[in-house]
């Protein structure tokens, strides 16, 4: 266990928006705490720089351009209730139905 770790706010499968970025996206992976290169998160501007102690999401995320993974910190993720569809292509490799604001895993294991 890590000693930092505190409990994910989200769970995979919700779909969530960017707090300050225009994109949305459904989470398909969390890390307990910071878990990517130190050239990634140095990257990001000081001023908006997320804590390495928080959870970390994956999300199949997408814009109004294009389609993509991004690797996103709690604080900076909020529900989405929108009701909109994901166009995300990989959403379907791993997702089912869409239930609400959250997708519905996929029974992976009988591959």
């Amino acid at each position: 266990m890590i000693e930092n770790a505190r409990a994910a706010k989200f769970s995979i499968g919700q779909v969530v928006r960017h707090r300050i970025y225009a994109f949305r996206g459904v989470i398909f992976d969390v890390d307990p705490v910071f878990d990517n290169t130190e050239e990634w998160w140095q990257s990001i501007p000081e001023d908006i720089r997320p804590s390495k102690d928080q959870p970390f999401y994956h999300l199949f995320a997408e814009n109004d351009e294009t389609e993509y993974v991004a690797y996103v910190s709690e604080q900076n993720l909020l529900p989405d209730d929108s009701d909109e569809p994901l166009r995300h292509p990989q959403i379907s490799e791993f997702f089912g139905t869409r239930d609400g604001d959250v997708y519905v895993a996929r029974d992976r294991s009988l591959n």
